[in-house]
């Protein structure tokens, strides 16, 4: 077990990883790189990642989708009424716009959750977390009688995931955010569109 320091040393290498990989890649990264960039030297690194470069790409790749995960927090979680689902949305649009181009969703999908087997499963049990968070707002949403009851909560939560996805990919291309705002706000009016109030019979409004 690492001490509070190693455990700290050890983060710090993950973090200049994260970093380095942002503005250069992961071809172009190299451990001696993120040796000058965390302040260590080879023999610590490799103390800490034995398995070098591979190793510590599959750390990076957990250390981004927890972020990914935590971005989101305490909305993801919550996910029990418009306003909580709109909370979600606007904490969404508010961390990538204040993130762009360094995203950590964008490191995972364009460069480390590609490079292995153990990179790329994290990366999917990432999505999969997600989208069952999504699915299980959607069912509560759905008992409450609030979303109708014929929407498939894992396909509309998937459809969700992958306009996130979409919308990262393209704002770090071009750093337009307008995409993902535009997949978001159309789901949420989707779910809503289709919400009957038992009183009236209507359909519920957007907001």
């Amino acid at each position: 077990m690492l001490t509070a320091k190693g455990a700290a040393t050890r983060q710090r290498i993950i973090e200049a990883a994260s970093d380095q990989i942002r503005e250069y890649g992961v071809a172009a990264t190299r451990l001696d790189d993120v040796g000058l960039r965390s302040r260590t030297g080879k023999s610590q690194m490799f103390h800490y990642f034995p398995g070098g470069k591979e190793e510590l790409l599959v750390a990076v790749a957990a250390y981004e989708a927890q972020r990914v995960l935590d971005d989101q927090q305490p909305h993801l979680g919550t996910l029990n009424s418009w306003p909580t689902w709109h909370a979600w949305r606007d904490a969404v649009i508010d961390r990538y716009r204040k993130q762009g181009e360094r995203c950590p969703l964008g490191v995972l999908l364009t460069e480390v959750g590609r490079q292995t087997p153990a990179a790329r499963e994290i990366t999917r049990r990432l999505l999969a977390d997600w989208q069952d968070s999504l699915r299980q707002g959607i069912a509560t949403m759905q008992a409450a009688g609030a979303v109708e009851s014929g929407i498939d909560p894992d396909r509309a939560a998937a459809a969700c995931v992958a306009g996130i996805q979409g919308g990262v990919v393209i704002l770090m291309a071009t750093g337009d955010i307008g995409h993902l705002e535009a997949a978001l706000d159309l789901f949420l009016t989707h779910l809503r569109g289709t919400a009957v109030t038992a009183a009236e019979g209507q359909p519920a409004a957007v907001r």
